[in-house]
């Protein structure tokens, strides 16, 4: 989650640059200007890597806020899908992968709290 938050803000900086980056789209209905939808990402990116880290160091609430994130993210990017079509599909991916792995974790009785080994 850390590294799909880095490329989301990366994303968004991209967005903001007002570069070539980005193509121009036709009229859409949820059509945004790219400042945007580079702020949505930034933002969106920056709370996905601070999540990602308390997933890592096994913070009760981050596995919640991922899910969140995740979905959201998944969101966001079915929006962006006119900008950038492959790119939206492989973090569409990446989003889906991320949902799975964070809602199919279940800890063993033996194993230890998440986080003690980082301590």
């Amino acid at each position: 989650m850390v590294c799909q938050g880095v490329v989301v803000a990366l994303e968004g900086i991209a967005a903001l640059a007002d570069g070539d980056v980005y193509g121009t789209v036709g009229d859409y209905l949820y059509r945004f200007s790219l400042t945007g939808w580079g702020w949505i990402h930034l933002v969106l990116g920056v709370c996905a890597v601070i999540t990602g880290a308390g997933l890592l160091k096994g913070v009760a609430w981050a596995r919640f806020a991922g899910i969140f994130l995740a979905c959201l993210s998944l969101f966001t990017h079915f929006l962006f899908l006119p900008y950038a079509p492959v790119w939206s599909v492989i973090l569409i991916g990446l989003d889906i992968f991320i949902l799975w792995a964070l809602c199919a974790y279940r800890p063993s009785p033996g194993d230890p709290a998440p986080g003690a080994a980082l301590r």
